[in-house]
């Protein structure tokens, strides 16, 4: 029927962020921090400072888990951590944490485009740090730059690359070659 054709969507976009758990122990039904949706903490799983739990393996196991259910493409649009980063004297910003994070999941999405999934892209939450939805604040910083503001909106403004800005931009450059596996 062509009316179904026209009704078909040509991808499946996404945002990820972590995995959840759930119980019928009431001992066990303490709401993980960070997060809207009511699931318990994974024991097996590192946190973020805000809560979210950090599970690369659950993106390979949810590209894969789309991608059989509906046999489209698949895009991720909002991905990435959220961390209370650290202006140096020199002003570095040294935001290891948050390239493992990205590594690690970028690792994964390799996985499951090896695993037969087709991925059309992946982008970050946020190139620059901007005020967080969740929190209202904006020392939960999620950018590759640095801006220059505290959570009362005082400072310059002054951008500034962050250590997972070059780092980034050396994934982006090499294709992904640049990722520790």
């Amino acid at each position: 029927d062509t009316q179904d054709l026209q009704s078909t969507v040509d991808f499946i976009s996404f945002s990820y962020y972590m995995t959840g758990c759930v119980s019928t122990d009431e001992a066990q039904l303490e709401k993980t921090r960070g997060n809207i949706l009511n699931m318990v903490p994974n024991p097996y799983l590192e946190s973020s400072e805000w809560g979210w739990q950090i599970d690369p393996l659950g993106l390979r196991y949810l590209l894969n888990f789309l991608y059989d259910r509906y046999q489209k493409p698949l895009f991720i649009v909002e991905n990435g951590l959220g961390a209370k980063d650290k202006l140096e004297e020199n002003g570095d910003i040294h935001d290891d944490y948050r390239i493992r994070y990205l590594n690690d999941h970028l690792v994964q999405v390799g996985e499951a485009i090896a695993d037969g999934v087709e991925v059309l892209g992946y982008t970050c939450w946020g190139p620059i740090d901007l005020v967080s939805a969740s929190k209202a604040e904006m020392s939960k910083r999620y950018g590759f730059i640095y801006v220059d503001r505290d959570d009362a909106g005082q400072g310059s403004l002054e951008r500034r690359r962050k250590k997972s800005f070059y780092w980034y931009q050396s994934v982006i450059a090499s294709h992904g070659k640049t990722l520790t596996r």
